[in-house]
């Protein structure tokens, strides 16, 4: 008996292409425009977000230890204007308002 390959043949990438891979666990970044603005939109992966919690402006809910998102930030902005995102909620900012409404059981902080 052979001992087993953990690694695929001819260079093939175990996730599929090479960019799905850096998107999905944390590398890389974007350019998006938004309100007239530039924004750098970049994936924070799981573990990179491991013992930290932030605040989604988008549905104004928290973001769990450990849950993968966006973080955005105006390319004008300073490092103080970093905001963590839910990637849906960042994918849905056009069709939010503009006041975002509190269950009655969410934390006011």
């Amino acid at each position: 008996m052979s001992p087993r390959r953990n690694r695929p043949r001819g260079g093939e990438s175990p996730t599929g292409s090479a960019s799905e891979a850096g998107e999905r666990y944390g590398g890389g970044g974007r350019a998006e425009e938004w309100q007239g603005e530039q924004w750098s939109v970049r994936p924070v992966s799981g573990a990179s977000a491991a013992g930290k919690r932030y605040r989604c402006p988008g549905c104004d809910q928290e973001i769990p230890s450990g849950v993968p998102h966006l973080v955005a930030w105006s390319e004008y902005g300073g490092i103080d204007d970093r905001r963590h995102w839910h990637k849906a909620c960042w994918n849905a900012k056009d069709r939010r308002t503009t006041r975002v409404q509190r269950s009655r059981n969410a934390p006011r902080y």
